[in-house]
């Protein structure tokens, strides 16, 4: 992931709303979440929530399958390593063997 990239994922995730959209996705995993239950479950208007998800797909942080007249949502894990790949490209001064305890704490906190 480049540096506007990344800006622009961070962007997404500096609102309330699309942080709380996003972390909800990530819990939902492979089984995804439709647009109007997102809204309801984070007791948001639809036109509202549409704007914030838009956000979030154009930043490369959630993807979505239409399912008829419905839209499902996803968290984009792609995105999400790209992201995290970002900010620990450079970690620990280029020594791997110090970034391990760091990732694995991150990658085990379920």
């Amino acid at each position: 992931m480049d540096k506007l990239s990344a800006l622009s994922a961070f962007g997404a995730l500096s609102q309330e709303t699309r942080l709380d959209v996003f972390r909800l996705l990530i819990r939902a995993g492979e089984a995804g979440m439709l647009a109007g239950e997102i809204a309801e479950a984070l007791d948001v208007r639809q036109n509202t929530m549409s704007a914030n998800l838009s956000v979030l797909l154009s930043a490369g942080l959630v993807k979505n399958t239409r399912e008829g007249r419905a839209i499902r949502y996803f968290a984009d894990t792609d995105g999400l390593r790209g992201l995290l790949g970002f900010l620990l490209q450079d970690c620990c001064g280029g020594r791997p063997d110090l970034c391990g305890p760091l990732i694995e704490d991150i990658a085990c906190k379920c």
